[in-house]
């Protein structure tokens, strides 16, 4: 008799003033197990399916010259992270992070892969909400990927809609260095992001990428766009 053998079991629970987050690990005979993130119930992100947390990573360096300076919106279970360590040009990722159990999950090994990679001198790990960090920048940045929620269409959290909002994009371009590329994920296609973009930026572009999302074919998006406007000269 055959079926599905596939086991679910929680290997962490945290609460914060934005819900509960859990981690789950899935296990199923003769294929590695895979860790699962969830926030309110939500599914959010596992270590199968990753092509595109990579992705959002590889088209942003793909783009810069010298990528020396990256700021990560989200965390998440490392995957970007992870790309962006792979290139040599980069000296200094910044990630952040709103929730603290996350953070601890990665440092503590219970995402397996986690230590190792903030272990990275490169790696800065900031514990604040995204929308705060980019209000309150000093410096500017060559890359900045924002992957905090599953977009625009898909909340896991209502205040991350203005993540998406023509304000916090126009400041996102004003951190970025000259000819400094923004990239944002999406579960779902968001025409209206895409407009917004374009709106701040001048031009914008959304890509497709086709996944396999628990068994069940899907697409993912990113929309890419870079800054053009000179930088100012000093006074």
């Amino acid at each position: 008799m055959s079926g599905d053998t596939t086991t679910s079991t929680e290997i962490a629970r945290a609460e914060s003033p934005r819900g509960e987050l859990v981690l789950r690990r899935r296990t199923n005979p003769g294929a590695a197990d895979v860790v699962e993130l969830r926030v309110n119930g939500v599914f959010v992100m596992d270590t199968l399916e990753t092509s595109t947390e990579i992705e959002m990573a590889g088209v942003a360096l793909d783009l810069v010259d010298d990528p020396r300076d990256v700021v990560i919106g989200g965390l998440g279970l490392g995957f970007t992270l992870q790309r962006i360590l792979a290139d040599v040009r980069v000296e200094r990722a910044t990630v952040v992070e709103i929730e603290e159990s996350l953070v601890g999950w990665m440092r503590d090994g219970t995402v397996p892969h986690g230590p190792a990679l903030l272990a990275d001198q490169r790696v800065r790990i900031v514990n604040a909400d995204i929308l705060m960090a980019i209000a309150e920048a000093r410096d500017t940045h060559d890359l900045l990927l924002l992957d905090v929620d599953n977009g625009p269409g898909y909340l896991v959290h209502d205040g991350n809609a203005d993540v998406y909002g023509r304000d916090f994009l126009a400041r996102c371009r004003d951190v970025l260095h000259h000819r400094g590329v923004l990239v944002v994920w999406s579960a779902a296609r968001s025409p209206e992001l895409l407009a917004a973009l374009e709106d701040v930026f001048g031009a914008a572009e959304e890509r497709a990428y086709d996944v396999l999302l628990q068994d069940r074919p899907e697409e993912y998006f990113l929309y890419v766009a870079r800054r053009s406007t000179p930088e100012a000269s000093p006074a």
